[in-house]
């Protein structure tokens, strides 16, 4: 070996450290998971990747990369948001490596034996117009043998941009971060799980926080603010460390209905009098104080996105809470004492975002007081509503995202 290639070598390997650093303070799962599939391809050169989880006996995809389609794509567009499951058997390449427990090293995909179980499905090849040809697939496994997921790479590259095969030290690379990108998740569930369960209270008080709005309003909320930060020039490093706490934050916007009585959270028509929608309005202040005194980021914002995602950009009488101080709000009184408006840039930025996500989920889905309204309508009132309600800037990158909007929507439906 040579020195200069000993010396590339050794910078890899320290790069490789400090991104496995860097995982670790991820606190999110699927920010996590994005993560990993974005620094594996980015350790081996490789052109794309997906990225799976388990459900039961099947496997789900989370992310899908591609920079060759992606390039396609004007500046601040994203790949079209996949949702899809199948088995985990030996029919296909994913779920081989899932039921095995190996990893595959694939040559070229186009050319695997007849006589291996596996296939590989060259549909998305044939409607994207692109060649997969290398591919290593790889189980992401805990310690004491449970599947926690796959991971899968494609087309590696060399210097000059030509497609290789995945070499002996590309593998070896691979296997070594797959084991620290475990741990790294095995962490973020435990997180994810304690997120779960302060949720399940909610939805036990409130029939309306169920878990697909849940995971919709957070997943429609990272969206919005990767293009906002984007169309603000964010740098990479702050955009990470914000998108992780937000997409968990987010899901908190309504944890402090736990403290509001079943008799008006629960009520249908005819709808609230005006001492029920005071007392409603302290669910703000109720959530909001779950976190305070804030001991970190995470709380700051989950403290910031409960008590501020209804005050109104304009600063209009129909917002809540406003400037209020925490302390000047009781549980046991309930109502909401008066405060100066809270308007414009004022308005913490993941609060803003968030009072879009959930206004729009609540308006496109069926509630005990109202049907769903269409799409194209719940899109034209978060538009109407830009420069009032509305952070026009959040909403401006909303609209840019809706294909994916759309797309989270299918993928988290109501439980019928």
């Amino acid at each position: 070996m040579t020195m200069a290639k000993k010396i590339q070598q050794e910078d890899k390997l320290q790069q490789i450290i400090e991104i496995e650093r860097q995982l670790g303070e991820i606190q999110d799962v699927d920010v996590l998971l994005e993560r990993i599939l974005t620094e594996t391809r980015r350790i081996v050169n490789a052109d794309a990747g997906s990225i799976y989880v388990v459900e039961g006996t099947r496997l789900r995809i989370k992310y899908g990369q591609n920079d060759t389609q992606l390039k396609e794509l004007a500046p601040g567009e994203k790949l079209p948001y996949l949702s899809f499951s199948f088995a985990i058997d030996e029919r296909s390449i994913c779920g081989y490596v899932a039921y095995s427990g190996m990893p595959l090293n694939i040559k070229d995909a186009y050319k695997i034996s007849e006589d291996k179980p596996y296939k590989f499905n060259k549909n998305t090849d044939l409607t994207t117009n692109y060649r997969t040809k290398s591919i290593f697939t790889i189980p992401l496994k805990m310690a004491n043998g449970n599947l926690l997921g796959v991971l899968q790479i494609i087309n590696a590259k060399n210097e000059d941009g030509t497609v290789i095969s995945f070499s002996d030290e590309a593998e070896l690379l691979i296997t070594h971060f797959a084991s620290s990108a475990v741990q790294a998740l095995q962490h973020a569930y435990l997180t994810s799980n304690m997120v779960k369960r302060m949720l399940k209270m909610a939805e036990f008080r409130d029939p309306k926080e169920t878990y697909p709005h849940v995971e919709r309003v957070s997943s429609y909320s990272l969206e919005i603010y990767d293009r906002w930060a984007f169309n603000h020039n964010v740098p990479m490093e702050e955009m990470h460390r914000y998108r992780d706490t937000l997409k968990i934050a987010s899901k908190f916007h309504d944890v402090g209905k736990v403290g509001i009585s079943d008799v008006i959270l629960k009520k249908a028509f005819p709808r609230f009098t005006e001492e029920e929608r005071n007392i409603m309005k302290g669910h703000t202040c109720i959530g909001a104080q779950l976190f305070d005194p804030p001991e970190s980021f995470l709380d700051e914002m989950s403290q910031d996105i409960a008590l501020h995602h209804h005050d109104r950009w304009d600063g209009g009488e129909t917002g809540y809470p406003g400037k209020i101080d925490l302390k000047s709000f009781s549980v046991k009184d309930g109502v909401v004492p008066k405060a100066a408006p809270l308007a414009g840039k004022e308005i913490p930025l993941a609060a803003r975002i968030v009072s879009v996500a959930d206004v729009f989920d609540a308006l496109s889905h069926k509630r005990c007081y109202k049907e769903a309204w269409t799409i194209d309508d719940a899109f034209a009132e978060i538009q109407d509503n830009a420069g009032t309600q509305f952070d026009p800037e959040v909403v401006l990158a909303f609209m840019q995202v809706r294909d994916r909007i759309c797309s989270i929507q299918m993928a988290y439906p109501d439980d019928e």
